[in-house]
C-alpha cells in the first residue's frame, strides 16, 4: 500500500491513526490507494498494541425481557457517538454463564463493561477493576461509594403500584415474583409490603414462580384460582412485564374478567403492557436512560478527576384498564363470610 501511494510506511500508519498530521494531498493519495487494495484495518492487532478495544460490554439478566433491549439502546446510542461498538451478552441469570461472559470480555479487553448482575456481586467484578477496566452496575444499587452504578427506586414502585390497588378498593392482593433472590425483587416486594401494612383490613398473598417470565406469571394465576373465594386476592402487582402479561393470559383463559374480578399492575412498562389485550397497569422505569446514563458513566470513568456517582432515578406508575375498575370493600367481605 506504501508503494503504491508512493509514501512511506510510517505516512500510512499516520493517515489512518493521526491523520491531522499528513497534509491533505497525501491523504487523498494514500486513501485511494486503500480503496484501490481494498484493505481492511487489523484492529485485533491494533487493540493489542493498545492494550484496550473500542468495544463495550453489556452483560444482562434475561435478553427476551424487552426492559433489557431499551436499555441496551440507551448503551448503544452512547457508545456509538463515543466512536465505540457494544457487545450484548445475556447471562439467563446463572452466575456460571455470567463468569463466563465477564472472563471472555477480559480476554477481548474491553473499554469497560456494564452489568445487570446476578443476585450475588461476582468477586470477577472487583478483579475486572483491579485490571483497569471500568465496571458500572445497571438497574441495580452499588454496594459501596466506591464505584458507579444507576438505579430505580424500586421500593417506591412497589409501594405506588400496591397503593394504587388499595386505593381501588382492593384488600386481598397478590405479590407474583415473590421470593426471588434478586435486590430489585427484593425491593418490589419490601414495597407492596409497606403499602398494605398501612391498611388494617388489608392481605398480602406472596406467590414465587419458578421463573419471572410469561409462563411463571400463568403458574402464579392458576395458583390464584384454584384458592378458595375467601382467600382468592382480587389483584396483582407483578415483579415485571412478563408475570404480569401471564397473568392476564391465564385469567383470561379461565374466562377471569379483567379488570371486574381480577386486577393486574405490571413493573417496567415495555411496550407491549400498553399493546396487550387489555392493556396493562404498570410502573415505568426508564428504560433507556438508565443504559445512556449507565454508558456516560463508564465512559466517564477513565478522565482524570473522575468521581463515582449512583444516580436513582424515580418509577411513575402508569394507569391503564387492567386495573380500573373499583372494588367494593364491603360487598368482598359479604362474599367471603
Amino acid at each position: 500500500m506504501a508503494g503504491r501511494a508512493g509514501v512511506s510506511v510510517g505516512t500510512v500508519s499516520n493517515v489512518l491513526n493521526r491523520p491531522d498530521v499528513v497534509s491533505e494531498a497525501t491523504r487523498t493519495k494514500v486513501l485511494d490507494a486503500i480503496a484501490a487494495l481494498g484493505f481492511v484495518r487489523n484492529e485485533s492487532a491494533r487493540q493489542l498494541r493498545a492494550g484496550s478495544s473500542r468495544t463495550v460490554g453489556l452483560v444482562v439478566l434475561d435478553m427476551a425481557n424487552p426492559f433489557f433491549t431499551d436499555v441496551a439502546r440507551g448503551v448503544e446510542d452512547v457508545v456509538n457517538a463515543a466512536g465505540l461498538a457494544m457487545v450484548l451478552c445475556n447471562s439467563d441469570d446463572r452466575p456460571e454463564k455470567e463468569a463466563a461472559h465477564l472472563g471472555l470480555l477480559a480476554e477481548q479487553r474491553v473499554h469497560g463493561v456494564l452489568i445487570t448482575p446476578t443476585a450475588e456481586l461476582t468477586p470477577q467484578l472487583d478483579a475486572l477493576r483491579d485490571r483497569g477496566v471500568p465496571v458500572v452496575l445497571v438497574d441495580r444499587r452499588a454496594p459501596n461509594p466506591h464505584q458507579c452504578a444507576v438505579a430505580t427506586d424500586d421500593v417506591l414502585g412497589g409501594r405506588l403500584a400496591a397503593e394504587h390497588l388499595l386505593e381501588r378498593g382492593h384488600r386481598r392482593i397478590a405479590f407474583v415474583g415473590g421470593h426471588a433472590a434478586l435486590p430489585q425483587i427484593q425491593e418490589r416486594h419490601a414495597g407492596v409490603v409497606s403499602a398494605v401494612r398501612e391498611v388494617p383490613d388489608a392481605e398480602l398473598t406472596v406467590l414465587s414462580p419458578d421463573e419471572l417470565s410469561v409462563a411463571g406469571g400463568r403458574e402464579a394465576a392458576a395458583r390464584v384460582i384454584g384458592l378458595p373465594a375467601s382467600r382468592r386476592p382480587t389483584a396483582a402487582v407483578c415483579a415485571n412485564d412478563l408475570l404480569a402479561l401471564g397473568v392476564l393470559q391465564e385469567m383470561v383463559r379461565h374466562g377471569v374478567p379483567v379488570p371486574g374480578d381480577f386486577a393486574i399492575v405490571g413493573y417496567d412498562d415495555i411496550d407491549f403492557a400498553a399493546a396487550a389485550a387489555v392493556p396493562l397497569s404498570s410502573v415505568r422505569k426508564p428504560r433507556q436512560e438508565l443504559g445512556r446514563r449507565a454508558a456516560e458513566l463508564l465512559l466517564d470513568e477513565g478522565r482524570e478527576g473522575h468521581r463515582h456517582e449512583q444516580p436513582v432515578f424515580e418509577p411513575v406508575l402508569v394507569v391503564r384498564e387492567s386495573s380500573m375498575v373499583r372494588r367494593d370493600v364491603a360487598a368482598d367481605r359479604e362474599g367471603a363470610a
